[in-house]
C-alpha cells in the first residue's frame, strides 16, 4: 500500500490527511495552529500517522498547503490552498465548478474547470467581518462557545440586520442589539445574513458557475449553508460533518498521489545515458 499525506497549515487550525492508493482516506487529524507553525504541522502529522497505524516510512509523498505551507519541514512540495481545495472539492463532488471556502480568517471563492483546475479566484477584503472569526466572536459576546453556534442559530425567528462593512462596526451593532434585548438567535442569524451578502458579492466577481461546493469550519453549521443556498438561488454541496474542514488537506494528499503516479510512469534512465551523464 502506498500512502500520501496532505498537511494544511491554516490560520486557525492545522489539518492532516492520509490517503491510500485505493482512493480512500486512512486518517485525518486537526490541531489549533497557534504561532509555532512548524511544530504544530509536525504534531498534527504525527497524530494522523498514529490514527492510521502507519509509520512515516509508509508515506511516499507529502504535500503541504495553507498559509504556513512553507514551514512544513518534512514536505516534498508545497501548493496553494486554492489548488488543494479544488482537488479536494472535486473528490467529494465531481460536478463542482465553484468552491467557496470560509475559514477562520479568510474567505476565498474560486471557479474551476472539469479537471479541477482553477480558472479564476478572489479573496475577501482584509476584514474579519467576512470570515468565520466574526461569527465566533458574535457568539462569545453573547456568552456562547463555538460548539453552541449551530444551536443558537436554530432558535432564530426574525433576524436583525448587521450592516457593518468591517468587523469593528459590525461588533458595535451586535452590542447594541444585545442592549435592546434582541434574542441571541436573531443576532446570530443577522450575522450570517451579513456574511452571505459578502459571499454573493465575491462569487459574482469570479463569475461563479452552478456546481457550488461550500467548505470551511463555518459550514459545520447547517444554517450557514442554508443561508448561502437561499442567497445564491442554487443548490449547494457541503462535505458531511467535519469533512468540510479537511478539504484542502485531502486535496493536497490527492495531489501527492498524482505526483507519485507521474514519477512512477517515467522511464528509468538507461545505463548508457547514466554513464554519459
Amino acid at each position: 500500500m502506498t500512502v500520501t499525506a496532505g498537511v494544511d497549515v491554516g490560520s486557525t487550525y492545522c489539518k492532516a490527511v492520509l490517503f491510500d492508493d485505493e482512493g480512500d482516506v486512512l486518517a485525518q487529524a486537526m490541531r489549533p495552529t497557534g504561532f509555532r507553525l512548524a511544530e504544530v504541522a509536525r504534531a498534527t502529522y504525527d497524530d494522523c500517522l498514529t490514527a492510521a497505524g502507519v509509520s512515516e516510512d509508509d508515506v511516499g509523498y507529502v504535500v503541504a498547503t495553507g498559509i504556513g505551507r512553507h514551514r512544513v519541514a518534512f514536505k516534498d512540495v508545497a501548493v496553494t490552498d486554492l489548488t488543494a481545495t479544488a482537488r479536494g472539492a472535486n473528490f467529494h463532488f465531481p460536478d463542482t465548478r465553484t468552491v467557496l471556502d470560509i475559514g477562520g480568517q479568510t474567505m476565498k471563492a474560486s471557479r474551476i474547470d472539469d479537471a479541477a483546475k482553477v480558472e479564476a479566484f478572489r479573496l475577501n477584503d482584509k476584514c474579519a467581518a467576512g470570515t468565520g472569526a466574526f461569527l465566533e466572536k458574535t457568539a462569545r459576546y453573547m456568552g456562547y462557545g463555538v460548539e453552541e453556534v449551530g444551536a443558537v442559530m436554530q432558535t432564530s425567528r426574525d433576524a436583525v440586520p448587521i450592516s457593518g462593512v468591517c468587523a469593528v462596526f459590525a461588533e458595535s451593532e451586535v452590542i447594541n442589539h444585545l442592549s435592546l434585548g434582541t434574542p441571541p438567535g436573531d443576532i446570530m442569524q443577522g450575522a450570517i445574513e451579513s456574511l452571505t451578502t459578502r459571499v454573493v458579492q465575491l462569487l459574482r466577481r469570479i463569475k461563479a458557475k452552478p456546481g457550488y461546493t461550500l467548505i470551511g469550519g463555518v459550514m459545520r453549521f447547517q444554517t450557514m449553508a442554508d443561508a448561502v443556498e437561499k442567497n445564491l438561488g442554487h443548490a449547494v454541496h457541503v462535505p458531511a460533518g467535519d469533512d468540510c474542514q479537511y478539504v484542502a488537506a485531502l486535496g493536497a494528499a490527492i495531489l501527492g498521489r498524482q505526483r507519485l503516479q507521474r514519477l512512477a510512469s517515467r522511464p528509468a534512465p538507461s545505463a548508457g545515458a547514466s554513464a554519459t551523464a
